[in-house]
């Protein structure tokens, strides 16, 4: 059963809601905050929490009139009472702090909190049966099975404010489950999308974080260039929509304007688009079941011209063949997936590993993970988080041995190039 809500179940739209974000200071935190500005008589704000940016999240409380205000980082909460010394606004800091924001009576969460970090508080949001609205990729990618469940026992209403979830949530309400087919998600193919395997395996950091579209965070955007992000939500949609994997594929669609379609039995094919602005799926999931005014440039197709397609190559992007695989292993096999993933992307941040082994760190790690016999069904919050530990300690111990074999692969391309003269 899905918490997601679909057509026929619909609630009755609010008066005036009151908002919690949770990550209010980062980019989608960042969007939501900007539409609650242009819609001030129709939300209040209860409780807005940030990582450690004390200074952002103190103005957005004062600015909004939060009731209250939580830091993560427990040795920064001296600086956050002085911040809103006089203010009335009550505040706090630590994990305790944040689950305790979200666990305040808001009608309304945006699970933004990256990271395992924003597990346990979007679960204390599910919990109160709360409509939630998910930015966070690990609540589903490593706890997808329990936190759905979790969401349909409390009667909490699941709001999928990444693009591609919330494009197939739009489209899915012109049918019944039944009726399904399957659904597609879009990718834009990110920098390297007409790049030859062999250079994709040398790019820079600075060529990774050059993306044709989206402006996105550091580590979104490199899953963006090696399409694990595209794998993440493959994930996610599964879980999010109660879908097997063959009834989930993934489109390259270098535009960035159709985010997300469904095919129904009838074969009728309906798709969601929309300019490649993060606020229209969160303007969409703020305003649900209604729809808001947002700020979003209109869509203009004679000015785009053509949209066009393509498969994705599972041989050029690896990682979205590892994600399809792990789905289907499950007992907590997405949940290494992703650890690894992280640890993968901050070596490489980090110049540690070449880009193409971000592919082969993950596959180690998950191949490891699985002949150790580790598979295990996950049942609570903290099965995922001490699995997640776990897997990216491995992932870790892993590295200097994947390092060394991207450093050789590379030595050896450049002698076989040298040997015919190029």
């Amino acid at each position: 059963m899905s918490a997601v809500p679909l057509r026929n179940n619909k609630p009755v739209a609010a008066a005036a809601r009151t908002v919690t974000v949770l990550g209010a200071t980062g980019s989608i935190g960042d969007s939501t905050m900007d539409l609650l500005r242009g819609a001030r008589d129709r939300y209040s704000v209860e409780a807005l929490t940030a990582n450690s940016n004390v200074e952002a999240l103190a103005k957005l409380a004062k600015e909004f009139g939060a009731r209250f205000a939580a830091i993560a980082d427990p040795a920064r909460l001296g600086e956050l009472k002085d911040a809103l010394a006089g203010t009335g606004i009550e505040c706090g800091a630590g994990e305790s702090a944040i689950i305790e924001a979200a666990a305040r009576p808001a009608d309304w969460v945006m699970a933004a909190v990256s990271g395992a970090a924003g597990l346990k508080p979007a679960l204390a949001a599910v919990d109160r049966g709360a409509a939630v609205a998910l930015a966070n990729k690990e609540c589903l990618v490593c706890a997808g099975d329990f936190f759905m469940q979790r969401a349909a026992k409390a009667g909490a209403c699941i709001l999928p404010a990444d693009s591609e979830h919330n494009a197939l949530f739009q489209a899915l309400s012109s049918g019944n489950r039944e009726e399904l087919v399957r659904v597609i998600i879009t990718a834009s193919g990110g920098p390297f999308r007409t790049w030859a395997p062999a250079d994709i395996e040398q790019a820079t950091l600075e060529q990774a974080l050059k993306h044709p579209n989206w402006s996105m965070g550091q580590k979104i955007t490199i899953d963006s260039a090696s399409m694990m992000n595209k794998g993440l939500e493959v994930i996610e949609a599964s879980y999010l929509f109660a879908l097997s994997a063959d009834e989930i594929d993934v489109l390259v669609h270098p535009q960035s304007i159709i985010h997300g379609m469904v095919e129904f039995s009838d074969r009728s094919v309906v798709a969601q688009l929309g300019a490649p602005d993060m606020r229209i799926p969160i303007a969409h999931c703020l305003g649900w079941p209604e729809r808001i005014v947002g700020p979003s440039a209109r869509l203009d197709l004679a000015k785009i011209g053509q949209l066009t397609f393509e498969a994705p190559d599972f041989g050029r992007f690896p990682g979205l063949r590892l994600a399809y695989e792990a789905l289907r292993t499950g007992r907590g096999a997405t949940t290494v997936f992703n650890a690894a993933n992280e640890v993968a992307v901050a070596a490489f941040i980090a110049g540690k590993i070449r880009f193409g082994s971000i592919a082969r760190l993950v596959e180690a790690t998950v191949n490891d993970w699985i002949r150790a016999g580790n598979l295990a069904p996950l049942s609570s919050a903290d099965d995922a988080i001490a699995v997640d530990h776990n897997a990216r300690n491995r992932a870790a111990s892993l590295l200097p041995q994947i390092a060394v074999k991207g450093i050789l692969e590379g030595w050896g391309r450049s002698l076989w190039l040298l040997s015919r003269g190029t």
